[in-house]
């Protein structure tokens, strides 16, 4: 079914609060211990490959990705296997995860080797064996997206630079810091997918990111720079292709659909490291912020370091912390437990105190339209939601509540202060199950 709305691609005005924008990155020192679970990613649980006792280094292969839709986990230390416990998830279900206590002397799995590619199939079993999820926080394990029947349906490499949440600037260090392999990663990609068109979409607030950019793609009229207004949600994956390309995925359709793959700016640089040193994806860049945080930064942290370890290295909280989340504040994941690990697809822990922490209470609609006008996507939040109060799902298909991302510009804007997104998901849910029924 075509959109029956012409998509707004507006989103919201946020403070962007990029308060670490010009913090350089720093090593966080190695933890004692780590924990890793074995759902780091979208889709299958991965199969722990160890016992308690065993020896395990750097790159060690820890848990085995099961099915097509997975990742690999790999141990970002070197010492024992100490404990295989469930743990609960922020989804709520429980899954098996592996500690290891490190021995501090960061040895290197023997095993470690750049891979030997040489074509297609060997460059996503590549990327496939690095371990490699969606950086920018979606977690999608980048070898599925990279494996398709056809590869000519594909003719643009978008490049997902945006960071458009408030506080979080780890790509945009990463596009500071690390601009050869960002290059690189594209090259490997563009070569082995034989993709003819390369976008790199940066949002207009990270200027420095972009004259970087701008200055290594000199010469290579394949490989363009693309400034984005600077709203959310603009990293958003259709938003982006379609400021980009101009290019509108269809409703229940994938980016490939449009001739398009997305990929995050850091997810790309790891393809260069990975390719050139063949050690698979154990530690990552992230941002540390928030009003409660002592003293923000930016660190690159090993994979399943607690959260507490985290943020006592940048100072401790302050005494009226009142939330912990790790993303961006918009679409970030609640933190119950300090004690859980840093997992691959975090790429920010942001603290705020009690007072900005506090919601306030919801009102009575007044039927402004602000929800509709600033949907991304050209929804109508509040049409929507008395379609679900009646639970006619019939409308609700006809709305195609289905397209809604959850980005929460909605109840951003909302003078009212009421739960549009949660309305959203719930009329989204509403939908799906009555699609089973039928």
């Amino acid at each position: 079914m075509k959109n029956i709305f012409k998509r707004a691609a507006k989103g919201a005005r946020l403070a962007h609060n990029k308060n670490t924008q010009n913090i350089a990155t720093v090593d966080l020192p190695v933890p004692e211990k780590i924990l890793l679970p074995m759902q780091q990613h979208i889709g299958a649980t991965a199969v722990p490959m160890v016992k308690k006792g065993d020896k395990v280094f750097v790159g060690t292969l820890i848990g085995r990705a099961e099915g097509y839709v997975s990742a690999p986990i790999h141990s970002g230390v070197s010492g024992t296997v100490t404990d295989l416990r469930p743990i609960q998830i922020s989804s709520g279900a429980w899954v098996p995860a592996v500690e290891i206590t490190s021995d501090g002397e960061q040895t290197v799995d023997p095993a470690i080797a750049p891979p030997k590619v040489n074509d297609y199939e060997s460059f996503t079993t590549a990327i496939r064996n690095s371990g490699l999820v969606g950086l920018g926080g979606a977690g999608f394990p980048t070898a599925v997206k990279l494996t398709m029947k056809d590869l000519s349906v594909i003719d643009t490499l978008v490049i997902n630079g945006a960071e458009c949440e408030p506080y979080i600037t780890a790509d945009n260090r990463e596009f500071v810091e690390n601009p050869q392999d960002i290059i690189e990663g594209i090259l490997a990609v563009k070569k082995w997918l034989a993709i003819k068109n390369v976008i790199i979409g940066i949002e207009r607030n990270k200027p420095e990111a972009m004259d970087v950019m701008f200055s290594l793609i000199k010469g290579d009229p394949s490989i363009k720079v693309k400034p984005l207004p600077s709203v959310y949600p603009q990293g958003a994956e259709k938003i982006l292709i379609e400021s980009c390309t101009g290019r509108e995925v269809p409703r229940g359709g994938l980016p490939s659909d449009v001739g398009c793959i997305v990929m995050n700016v850091s997810s790309v640089a790891f393809v260069a490291s990975y390719l050139r040193t063949g050690m698979p994806l154990v530690a990552r860049r992230l941002t540390v912020d928030g009003s409660a945080v002592v003293e923000p930064r930016n660190l690159r942290v090993i994979v399943g370091t607690a959260i507490k370890e985290v943020l006592d290295y940048c100072g401790g909280l302050k005494e009226n912390v009142g939330e912990i989340i790790t993303g961006g504040p918009m679409m970030g994941v609640s933190v119950a437990d300090l004690s859980f690990p840093i997992l691959k697809q975090n790429n920010a822990v942001l603290a705020f105190t009690r007072e900005e922490a506090k919601l306030p209470p919801a009102g009575e609609c007044i039927h402004c339209g602000r929800c509709i006008e600033t949907c991304p996507i050209g929804l109508s939040p509040v049409i929507i939601a008395k379609a679900y109060n009646a639970q006619n799902v019939a409308e609700l298909d006809r709305l195609m509540v289905d397209l809604c991302m959850e980005c929460g510009s909605c109840s951003y804007v909302c003078p009212a202060k009421r739960p549009v997104t949660e309305t959203m998901r719930l009329a989204k849910a509403m939908l799906r199950k009555g699609a089973k029924k039928k």
